[in-house]
């Protein structure tokens, strides 16, 4: 089923839910269709646009910028599922400061590594093999939770993550 990004009413990103509760947003006038697809949905006394991105009528107050939480796949989508020892497809997850050593399983500890890398590597510490990172491991950008959300981002999109990312860079 079809995803679709809900904006508030100052035209931030929201969330990303389903297309159906996209509609009841929409069919109950809680929410306006910003961008939509060329197909239809019809129902038996209505036909509208399929919403791609769809802005609440009233503003939602988000309270606090919540950290969102480590999973494996994000961490592949922040580090494009490429190995960040030797830049080859990743296959696992490798603590930079390993567990044993009392690492930490945060995104700043957590990149993307191949099986033969995540091998070589062991429960050593970057500085103590001839290994070096692509790059420091961070917490991903904003619009990469919409990635996880989606699976993948549609260009309608584009413009509202951008804003933000200009916003917060």
């Amino acid at each position: 089923m079809a995803s679709v990004l809900v904006l508030n009413a100052t035209y931030e990103p929201l969330c990303v839910v389903s297309l159906r509760r996209a509609i009841c947003l929409v069919i109950s006038e809680k929410a306006t269709t910003v961008e939509a697809t060329d197909r239809p949905v019809r129902s038996e006394r209505l036909a509208l646009a399929e919403p791609s991105v769809v802005r609440l009528s009233r503003f939602v107050r988000v309270p606090y910028q919540r950290r969102r939480s480590l999973n494996r796949r994000a961490v592949f989508i922040r580090d494009d599922n490429r190995c960040q020892y030797c830049g080859g497809k990743a296959e696992s997850i490798d603590h930079v400061v390993p567990r044993s050593r009392g690492g930490e399983n945060t995104w700043e500890n957590v990149v993307a590594a191949c099986r033969a890398c995540n091998t070589r590597k062991r429960d050593r510490l970057v500085s103590e093999t001839t290994m070096r990172l692509a790059r420091p491991p961070r917490p991903p950008r904003q619009h990469t939770w919409f990635r996880v959300a989606a699976g993948t981002l549609p260009v309608s999109w584009e413009p509202y993550l951008d804003a933000v990312e200009q916003q917060t860079a």
